[in-house]
């Protein structure tokens, strides 16, 4: 009998203390909260920003402005100001309407944005929008070449410098170097006019077919995402980097920056997209998280 007496008391004691360790550490976990909320609101333009437990967190969105950029036929981004003041109640209050094309700024394309049959962006599972991703850094070959396509030897040369292979399901983050001339339309697009004319004039780098089959055909990737205005390079006519990876089922990030604060492997990446139904493409938040 006693023995049950103690076994029963101490259970009790175990579920207070389990209850007290709970509490303690939403406690804990409230603070941090305020904290960062705080550190994020003084400092929300570093690209920096520490996460928990020690964990580093990497924007690589740029913001929605009237600076920001489109492809030359799409429509820009508009703010318009509803009410910005004081009401006749007293209190302060604020809101606007915006207008934007799906395909501008840092964005991400659907597959149905290439394939008639692919995924909408509210179809996109959130898998591929969620995981361990690497960084392929061509800049240094790119920066004097603005209609550089990245190939199938700049992915070898990662896997032999990092003594590895592409991970099965990452994302791939391609670092062309091009975002440091971002909103500069001239040096980031190749031209500032708009229309379809101004078509012709693009130049940036980016993703060879050659490149985008090879990841299809020997690789196992879930989402690619690159830090100029697009998947293939400015002077493409069939945009055939687009079609190979997003008949996969591999959605695209376009206008990345901040690629070149991340290591080439060892991260994380969390994109997630205006869940827009049946959009073949939506403004998009994307961030790093990097391990101390």
């Amino acid at each position: 009998m006693l023995y049950v007496i103690a076994k029963h008391s101490l259970v009790i004691k175990f579920k207070k203390m389990k209850t007290s360790l709970i509490l303690l550490l939403l406690f804990l976990f409230s603070i941090y909260a305020c904290d960062d909320r705080r550190t994020t609101s003084q400092d929300s333009s570093t690209a920096l920003h520490e996460g928990a437990l020690g964990r580093k967190l990497v924007d690589l969105s740029h913001v929605y402005s009237d600076k920001t950029i489109y492809w030359v036929t799409a429509k820009e981004f508009k703010l318009d100001t509803v009410f910005k003041g004081r009401t006749d109640k007293g209190f302060y209050y604020s809101a606007n309407n915006f207008s934007t094309a799906e395909h501008g700024g840092t964005h991400i394309d659907a597959p149905i944005h290439f394939v008639e049959e692919g995924q909408s962006v509210d179809e996109i599972p959130l898998e591929k929008l969620i995981g361990k991703a690497i960084k392929v850094d061509v800049s240094s070959k790119a920066m004097n070449n603005s209609d550089y396509l990245i190939n199938i030897d700049d992915f070898m040369e990662w896997e032999t410098r990092e003594k590895t292979k592409i991970p099965n399901g990452s994302i791939v983050l391609l670092q062309t170097g091009f975002s440091k001339y971002y909103p500069d339309k001239i040096k980031y697009l190749g031209t500032d006019e708009r229309g379809e004319h101004a078509v012709q004039e693009l130049h940036f780098p980016g993703l060879s077919a050659e490149g985008a089959e090879w990841l299809v055909e020997h690789r196992n990737i879930n989402a690619i995402g690159i830090d100029t205005p697009s998947i293939d390079y400015g002077q493409s006519e069939y945009f055939k980097s687009h079609v190979i990876l997003l008949s996969q089922n591999i959605p695209a990030f376009e206008n990345l920056t901040n690629l070149d604060k991340l290591p080439n492997k060892g991260f994380e990446i969390i994109a997630l997209p205006m869940k827009i139904q049946g959009g073949s493409g939506a403004p998009l938040r994307i961030i790093a998280v990097l391990d101390e």
